[in-house]
């Protein structure tokens, strides 16, 4: 940042570019959209009750000002850092070794498949409290091959995972527009109002039924609810891991909210019981005895049943619509 560039430009021109800038002037009782002049002309013509009201010298003000405006310039501009998350091997159940040691990297997609009680949701765990012997399994998790700086186990603003779970309960009855707005502001996201025009835009891409902006989150389905989630992860989250569980249930168009968060350069982990999914990932960890038994590649022969199995499914979604608008399946091509 230019200090003087910044200092001697209106304070209403800088308020456009970085409208945070209006809280730390109304913190001083002072109404940045209205002032035309630049800092250090506002300062010199501050009366004597204005003075007080700022407590602190000129120079001071300047500094704080300053310091302010980096500080929001490092939360805009922070990337996660993380290249690659390595899960080192601790035990399963019995108490046996797991024999791996698995690398995750951006914008790639690893099913978990196992059944149901065998240790999935505890394998998210480990990588969501990032692991470092110190859970029921041993595992370990290290970020760029290093041992993790603490800021990812205890900062609210350094999460490693965002997570979406089979239910989303909003405990806030805002419209969607609103509430996305807030988690913009939250991370200071620059020309927030495309960025909700676009979370919600895509997020009807993912639903099977359209909302508007005006749509209070607690009147969403679930399908709606999960697909304005996942926009809201890939859009606005820092988190370099998106951990989904069974997105196969959730009544949204899966295909394209994996390939949105691919695109996003996320790594995304899901526990899924679903055949498509488990394929379209790079490779699938299997879970037994609440240990990592296996870790499967997908071969270019999955691949190719891959393209007949999205066949089939693409066949019962459009029966499936064919229910909901209320016809009949009397005559069916499955070919």
């Amino acid at each position: 940042m230019d200090k003087h560039k910044f200092l001697t430009t209106p304070i209403n021109e800088l308020c456009r570019s970085m409208p945070e800038l209006e809280d730390f002037f109304s913190s001083f009782d002072l109404d940045a959209r209205a002032l035309s002049n630049d800092v250090p002309t506002l300062l010199e013509s501050l009366d004597a009750r204005q003075r007080e009201t700022l407590g602190m010298s000129t120079e001071q003000f300047q500094a704080a000002l300053l310091e302010y405006v980096a500080g929001l310039e490092q939360l805009v501009g922070e990337e996660s850092g993380v290249q690659i998350v390595r899960i080192i091997g601790g035990r399963d159940k019995s108490g046996n070794p797991e024999q791996v040691e698995i690398d995750l990297v951006p914008g790639q997609i690893v099913a978990i498949v196992g059944p149901t009680g065998s240790g999935k949701s505890r394998l998210l765990g480990d990588i969501e409290w990032i692991a470092q012997g110190d859970t029921p399994t041993g595992r370990r998790i290290y970020i760029n091959g290093d041992v993790p700086d603490p800021k990812w186990r205890f900062s609210t603003r350094h999460k490693l995972v965002a997570q979406l779970s089979q239910n989303m309960n909003f405990v806030m009855d805002l419209g969607v527009a609103e509430f996305i707005r807030i988690h913009a502001e939250s991370r200071f996201v620059p020309d927030i109002d495309a960025k909700v025009e676009q979370v919600i835009a895509r997020a009807n891409e993912l639903a099977g039924e359209p909302f508007d902006a005006d749509t209070h989150i607690t009147a969403l389905s679930g399908g709606q609810s999960r697909a304005l989630m996942i926009a809201d992860v890939a859009y606005l989250s820092s988190s370099p891991i998106v951990l989904i569980d069974e997105i196969e249930n959730a009544g949204i168009d899966r295909k394209r909210a994996l390939e949105l968060l691919v695109q996003k350069e996320k790594i995304v982990l899901m526990a899924t019981h679903d055949p498509i999914l488990a394929l379209m990932g790079d490779k699938r960890l299997v879970i037994r005895n609440g240990g990592i038994h296996k870790v499967i590649r997908t071969s270019t022969a999955e691949r190719a049943n891959l393209a007949e199995l999205e066949r089939f499914d693409q066949t019962l979604m459009q029966l499936r619509r064919r229910i909901r608008s209320g016809e009949t399946l009397d005559c069916i091509n499955l070919s």
